[in-house]
């Protein structure tokens, strides 16, 4: 067994069109986390491009991509207090596999650790109400999990699908337990992006 950390693997879609000269980059709104673009996490056994081919079929509701464009990959160590669900996971109510399974946290969830005891870590999770002002805690899971079902490394591999489409349209997808509003927004003007996706647009011009 490997003793290098163990790493997450996510995948970005930068979807975009070209429409009367200009170019756009297809996005959505979530109900309570702002703009965002689509993104996912590598299923066990899943090919990396295939998981951002799937992640953007499962997040915009299309399903004509044409050859993708890798773009390039980003390793982030996560900092101190963090980690990645590596893997979905029970959650323990005590350091013991025996102990009351309450509630599950999947693949790719962000989580703080709290502390570690006998191969367990005691970790929470939490979801506010909204982006950006948020008001309060609309949903949080503590417990104990694995420490090997843990992440404490993300490698974010980029994708570029072009597509045909017109800039004018929104519509709707239900994913994810929320329902996105998708829409096409200029290039060289988007409108602000949750701030951990901010930067991900610059990716296009990496290659």
């Amino acid at each position: 067994m490997s003793d290098g950390p163990v790493i997450a693997r996510k995948v970005t879609a930068l979807i975009t069109c070209r429409h009367q000269d200009r170019d756009y980059l297809l996005i959505f709104r979530h109900p309570y986390a702002g703009i965002q673009i689509p993104a996912g996490t590598v299923e066990d056994g899943e090919d990396v491009s295939t998981a951002a081919r799937r992640e953007a079929a499962e997040e915009t509701g299309l399903s004509e991509f044409g050859a993708e464009r890798f773009l390039g990959k980003r390793e982030e160590v996560l900092p101190e207090g963090m980690a990645l669900m590596a893997v979905t996971s029970p959650v323990y109510s005590r350091p013991d596999t025996s102990s009351f399974d309450w509630a599950s946290i999947r693949n790719g969830i962000a989580v703080q650790v709290l502390r570690q005891q006998d191969g367990f870590t005691q970790v929470n999770y939490e979801e506010w109400d909204r982006w950006e002002d948020a008001q309060y805690i609309s949903f949080c899971i503590t417990g104990w999990v694995l420490s090997s079902a843990l992440a404490t490394q993300r490698d974010r591999h980029f994708y570029h699908f072009a597509v045909q489409g017109d800039p004018s349209q929104t519509w709707h997808v239900a994913t994810d337990n929320h329902r996105f509003q998708l829409f096409w927004a200029p290039l060289d003007d988007l409108p602000e992006i949750n701030p951990h996706q901010s930067w991900w647009p610059q990716m296009l011009s990496s290659r």
